[in-house]
């Protein structure tokens, strides 16, 4: 008769017998695992992903390169973004090479705070508008306690302005095209501060990438006016989750995108997405991907097409 303790030795022979006959792993067949490799390391060559996290109410962005650069941008409200960057960065992985904060709200601010605390961060770009909230100003602190490196952005415009930039190059074939805003903001107070939101479009050999923060029509109309050449993109991040003070049907007209993608949380008190922006999406024939309800959102850019799934 067995005893307990065989009857539970047997039992977790035959599953590991189970296991490795239905899977037939073999740890040391030296070909096999260098095909593997070589198909992973092509893929990421090919590839440039981009992932809009489910933070709720709030926005956040994780980038990777093809050639394995970490970027975010906005981390959301609260410690969502910790779990979200360890579904998707390896254990290993504790450095970012660029943090971007589009404006300081809390809802895309105070994430970037936690991944500060807990990740090496090689560069910070952000306006440098002035802010004196609690958030903010620790997210300051840490940056010039680390000593990282920070660039103020804004475009040119037609001004040419010291330390404007109009395209900044991440690497072969990747860049981001800075189209908002066009005036150098850092130590300036602003009551509207949406309006301050960094508008970048993000480009890889034939796709692109239309980001606008939180921006509202008023800040919208300009840059059409300005940049109405520039503003096309097969994705668009719709601006400010979807408010109805955003997404004009000129600007719209002119970002033209297959899909639009709304960072937004469910539920929530400000009636995000607006059904006027949902209807005016739908008469353009544009696909409407929500976080939500599809939770994060995978865009895979190849250089010519863009695939869109949940991951």
């Amino acid at each position: 008769m067995f005893t307990k303790k065989s009857l539970i030795i047997i039992i977790l022979l035959a599953a590991a017998l189970l296991v490795t006959s239905r899977w037939h792993w073999n740890f040391f067949d030296e070909e096999n695992v260098q095909g593997v490799t070589e198909v992973q390391i092509t893929n990421i060559k090919e590839r440039l992903e981009v992932i809009f996290l489910d933070v709720g109410q709030g926005d956040a962005i994780l980038i990777e390169t093809p050639k394995g650069q970490q970027i975010l941008l906005d981390g959301g409200e609260g410690q969502t973004i910790l779990e979200k960057l360890g579904q998707y960065l390896p254990l290993t992985d504790r450095t970012i090479e660029l943090l971007i904060l589009s404006h300081p709200h809390s809802d895309h601010l105070d994430g970037l705070v936690e991944v500060l605390k807990r990740y090496t961060i090689k560069e910070v770009w952000l306006t440098g508008v002035v802010r004196t909230s609690s958030g903010y100003l620790e997210f300051l602190n840490l940056i010039k306690h680390k000593k990282i490196p920070v660039k103020n952005i804004f475009a040119c415009g037609t001004s040419n302005a010291v330390e404007c930039s109009d395209e900044i190059t991440l690497e072969d074939k990747v860049r981001f095209k800075v189209l908002w805003p066009r005036e150098n903001l850092a130590e300036k107070r602003v009551e509207d501060l949406n309006n301050t939101s960094l508008v970048l479009k993000l480009i890889y050999q034939n796709n692109s990438w239309l980001l606008p923060g939180d921006l509202d029509s008023a800040a919208e109309e300009q840059l059409a006016k300005d940049n109405s050449e520039e503003l096309k993109a097969d994705i668009l991040k719709v601006a400010h989750h979807g408010s109805s003070s955003a997404t004009s049907e000129e600007f719209l007209r002119l970002v033209s995108p297959t899909d639009a993608i709304i960072s937004v949380g469910a539920p929530n008190d400000y009636g995000h997405p607006s059904p006027r922006i949902l209807n005016r999406l739908k008469r353009a024939g544009i696909n409407i991907w929500r976080t939500d309800e599809q939770e994060d959102i995978l865009t895979v850019g190849n250089g010519s097409v863009i695939e869109i799934a949940n991951p």
